[in-house]
């Protein structure tokens, strides 16, 4: 593709979360939106005005909207159920696809997505946005520079008492498939390893304004037999976490933690001759130009580079299925009550 090309694009999915895509493609001169694609055709109208798109095509068939304008990439917005049919269409009819986390609705839909990109010869790349984190990214960075040693264990916190209504309330595994596929992929992210098995649990607790199970615990064993640990709920009231979880990363000579917000710190062993060890404070790293940071944002800018310059995303779908697997492990465990291999 040539690197002066427009690039044209449809959205399909035009709820409150269109706007984050939209928002990125209204700031860039090389990415046109050339039609809308939503079951509420008032939705989409809604939006097109919001945004300025008068002359772009409006339906409920995304085939339809495809033969007519003849886009090069399609965003996914839609709802998770919808991502597997919304993908192999639009690889079907040449399109690279960019799309909201999870990758599928089942490992089954998601193996067939990655096949779909697989014959088209097309990218398909999932949303992770909160891996594009600069923290995260710097702790990240801190990990890879071995002043902490090797990494033995991964702990993380997420407790937020989310009131959210609409689909989420009722919605099966909430936990697991809406928000800690984040943080599964997070910590893949942070200690560059794979998932092995896991052991979970999923409950809906006392007080709970869920219809399903919102609090979970996991116990990852991971690539290199690193152990990770994720402990969080949806409906956990009063001194909720950050969003990015709550972190601490033990290694063989010293730990770090992180609060998800702008707190990084870490220490490594100085001295070995008492009890406790002397240990000495670690300087976080400073992000450089490279580093791939701005959510959505840097997402949408990779994904786009990487079509113009022929070269796979970060957040590849061969490569995000394995954060997927994490989580339909995890509810297997749970349904299961034992510990499961995790296979993608």
């Amino acid at each position: 593709m040539s690197k002066k090309k427009i690039i044209r694009a449809v959205l399909v999915g035009c709820g409150g979360m269109s706007r984050a895509w939209l928002n990125v493609a209204k700031e860039r001169r090389d990415l046109r939106i050339v039609g809308l694609v939503d079951i509420d055709l008032n939705t989409a109208k809604s939006r097109a005005k919001e945004y300025g798109l008068d002359s772009v095509r409006i339906d409920r068939n995304l085939s339809s909207v495809l033969s007519a304008t003849e886009p090069d990439v399609v965003f996914d917005v839609t709802i998770p159920d919808a991502h597997t049919e919304v993908t192999v269409t639009a690889l079907k009819m040449g399109c690279h696809v960019l799309g909201e986390k999870p990758l599928s609705n089942s490992m089954a839909n998601a193996r067939r997505s990655i096949r779909a990109a697989e014959r088209a010869g097309k990218i398909y790349a999932v949303i992770q946005n909160r891996r594009y984190n600069a923290n995260i990214r710097r702790l990240r960075k801190l990990v890879a520079s071995g002043s902490i040693g090797d990494l033995t264990t991964v702990n993380c916190d997420f407790y937020l008492g989310a009131h959210f209504g609409g689909f989420r309330d009722r919605m099966k595994h909430v936990l697991l498939l809406d928000m800690a596929i984040h943080t599964f992929d997070q910590a893949r992210l942070i200690t560059n390893t794979d998932p092995v098995s896991v052991y979970c649990r999923e409950w809906n607790p006392s007080g709970s304004w869920y219809d399903h199970d919102a609090s979970a615990i996991c116990i990852f064993e991971m690539s290199n037999g690193l152990i990770f640990t994720y402990r969080g709920s949806w409906c956990a009231e009063g001194l909720n976490t950050s969003w990015e979880s709550d972190w601490r990363v033990v290694g063989s000579r010293g730990s770090a933690t992180w609060d998800g917000d702008e707190n990084i710190k870490a220490q490594s062993v100085r001295k070995s001759n008492e009890f406790h060890s002397l240990m000495r404070d670690v300087k976080v790293p400073l992000l450089a130009k490279k580093d791939r940071i701005g959510g959505h944002t840097g997402l949408i800018d990779e994904f786009i580079y990487c079509i113009r310059n022929n070269k796979n995303p970060e957040t590849i779908c061969t490569d995000n299925i394995k954060s997927l697997a994490m989580v339909f492990a995890s509810i297997e465990s749970s349904q299961k009550g034992r510990s499961v291999k995790i296979k993608y």
